[in-house]
């Protein structure tokens, strides 16, 4: 029988420390080699970390949003002589009962939790307050608007014990005030439009794992970068049609072309003449560096937060080729099978919210970046084009950027250089 003790590993980059983000294992459980035994999170992604060995639990170090250096002491597994007889057979909790989450699941052998209302509680709790009984009539025939019903539940009120004095004998919100009145109870106040009970309570959510990290950047991106939005209208009417015909016409693929693989492109050959936007600033140092390769950052939210997959020179793709990558780190990054090094390097991002854009959006840059490009949604709106008002398909770009490194003419001059590729998506394939 031996000791093995699992330290946080050094998972790249020179991370230095990690967030715990979920146990899967806990003292007493037996593990076997390469079984996922916690969740990690550094200031880049989730990493799940498997155990080396096989053996019993012994202890786990720190719990969720605590923060462990590399180096530390995660968990101590018991190994060799004292394993095998851990997994031969279950241990007393597993062999003797069920796991907790079924302690509380009803069967037919099971009483209930709360006894059922007899007809004699009634009169007897009446009784006692010397008064009578109110009159019997099954819950079914109870009538009440939906607003009294969700209060009555609220203040565990039984309906098929109020009388109503509404019309037909309707419960009404007054008759629970008189319930409770008659048996010793205060009525609580109520939101007279709504009914709904008062509720003080206050649910406390502790910001950890992907969403800390999120704060912590977005804090560090808006105390130091001075932000300014540049925000352009954009008519992507001939860029649709575009968009409907090449789908059309490769049916087959597995991907779709969206708007995202155009503005991609359009990005990539508007920073040729304006190589300051493809930069990242060490402002420590004072040094900005201007990239040669395009690694576009794609803004994509998941269930667990948002995340900024990154496509690796994308100067080097054409439309569809940006299409499949998009679709490939945006699946990765919602299943949870993201890498490190596709959420690092990014040089510019591109921030999307599709049909929910709205019309103006204000997007915080990815430091050290220097700029980043928002879409807002296309809406139909009316034009004036030649003397005549016509339906145009309108998109919006708000864009912003770091101001001091990008002034303000070159930024506008780097979107209406964007704004002419969409407009005209012939220039795509001359570019």
């Amino acid at each position: 029988m031996s000791e093995y003790v699992v330290k946080l590993p050094d998972v790249g980059e020179g991370i230095a420390e990690a967030e715990i983000v979920e146990w899967h294992v806990n003292a007493g459980d037996t593990i076997t080699e390469d079984q996922v035994m916690v969740e990690v999170m550094t200031d880049k992604a989730t990493v799940e970390l498997p155990s080396p060995v096989s053996g019993v639990v012994l202890s786990i170090t720190g719990a969720a949003g605590d923060i462990i250096a590399v180096g530390s002491p995660l968990i101590r597994i018991e190994t060799n002589g004292g394993v095998t007889a851990a997994l031969a057979s279950p241990t007393p909790a597993t062999a003797e009962s069920p796991p907790t989450e079924f302690l509380g699941d009803a069967t037919e052998s099971q009483a209930p939790l709360t006894p059922p209302v007899t007809a004699a509680a009634a009169p007897q709790a009446s009784a006692r307050n010397g008064l009578a009984p109110p009159e019997a009539a099954p819950a079914a025939a109870r009538t009440a608007a939906p607003a009294v019903r969700q209060r009555a539940k609220a203040l565990g009120i039984d309906l098929a014990t109020v009388t109503g004095t509404g019309p037909d004998g309707r419960i009404v919100h007054g008759d629970l005030d008189a319930h409770l009145t008659r048996n010793g109870a205060a009525a609580p106040s109520r939101t007279a439009s709504t009914g709904d009970a008062a509720d003080d309570s206050v649910d406390e959510i502790p910001v950890i794992g992907l969403r800390r990290n999120i704060a912590q950047r977005m804090q560090i991106a808006k105390t130091r970068i001075p932000h300014f939005t540049y925000v352009e209208e954009i008519d992507v009417s001939e860029l649709e049609r575009l968009r409907a015909q090449l789908n059309n016409e490769h049916a087959d693929r597995e991907s779709r072309l969206t708007v995202l693989p155009f503005l991609m492109r359009a990005v990539v050959v508007a920073v040729r003449d304006f190589p300051q936007m493809n930069a990242r600033y060490d402002d420590e140092n004072g040094v900005v560096s201007r990239h040669r390769s395009v690694h576009l950052g794609i803004a994509t939210q998941t269930a667990k937060g948002l995340m900024v997959p990154v496509v690796k020179n994308a100067h080097g793709d054409d439309l569809w080729a940006s299409a499949d990558e998009v679709a490939r780190l945006s699946a990765a990054a919602r299943n949870g099978k993201i890498t490190l090094e596709e959420l690092s390097g990014s040089t510019i991002t591109i921030s999307s919210l599709g049909a929910l854009g709205g019309i103006v959006s204000t997007p915080i840059i990815n430091y050290p970046e220097v700029a980043i490009i928002g879409v807002n949604k296309i809406s139909t709106r009316p034009v004036y084009v030649d003397g005549a008002v016509v339906p145009r398909q309108i998109m919006n770009l708000s864009s912003s950027f770091d101001h001091r490194v990008v002034d303000g003419a070159d930024a506008a001059a780097f979107i209406q250089r964007i704004k002419a590729l969409l407009e005209t998506p012939a220039l795509f394939f001359i570019a």
